[in-house]
């Protein structure tokens, strides 16, 4: 899902954005830092396996996932990173590590730290490491969908 077919699916569902370009960034902090906006503004992706099945995990740029949190509360045996060869072929538009947070475009299941409904709006990576989408959460709750967890803790940074 290149970042127009993202756009086109916000547009098909009324939804107000604004695409933020900024110079390549890998990590949350980065991101946050050169797109000029609070770690915890920026909703990270990450890819884990719970028990066996390929999920999402949609958090705050400054939180860590508590994995022994997340298996209690998804009532999983195991839960543990993806590696990027599980999932690479689930995002083909995208640069590794820049999935946007909708995981229901690609069949895969959606988890949403609690913590990031606490704010209006989020930004998130839109299939690149040098473009963000900025959106009110409740419009992404809406097309997503997300199950609502509390399974991360703010990162000490």
């Amino acid at each position: 899902m290149a970042i127009k077919k993202l756009k086109e699916f916000l547009d098909e569902n009324n939804v107000r954005y604004i695409t933020i370009s900024h110079s390549p960034a890998y990590t949350a902090q980065e991101i946050a830092s050169k797109a000029h906006l609070p770690g915890k503004a920026i909703a990270k992706t990450v890819l884990v396996k719970i028990d066996s099945k390929l999920a999402m995990v949609v958090l705050p740029g400054s939180f860590k996932i508590n994995f022994e949190e997340l298996k209690k509360v998804t009532g999983s045996d195991k839960v543990r990173l993806a590696d990027e060869h599980e999932f690479i072929d689930k995002f083909p538009d995208c640069e590794v590590g820049a999935m946007p947070p909708f995981g229901n475009l690609y069949g895969v299941e959606v988890f949403v730290e609690n913590s990031l409904a606490e704010d209006d709006e989020i930004a998130f990576n839109a299939c690149s490491h040098s473009q963000l989408i900025k959106m009110a959460y409740a419009d992404y709750e809406r097309l997503v969908k997300p199950v609502r967890l509390e399974f991360a803790f703010q990162s000490k940074l």
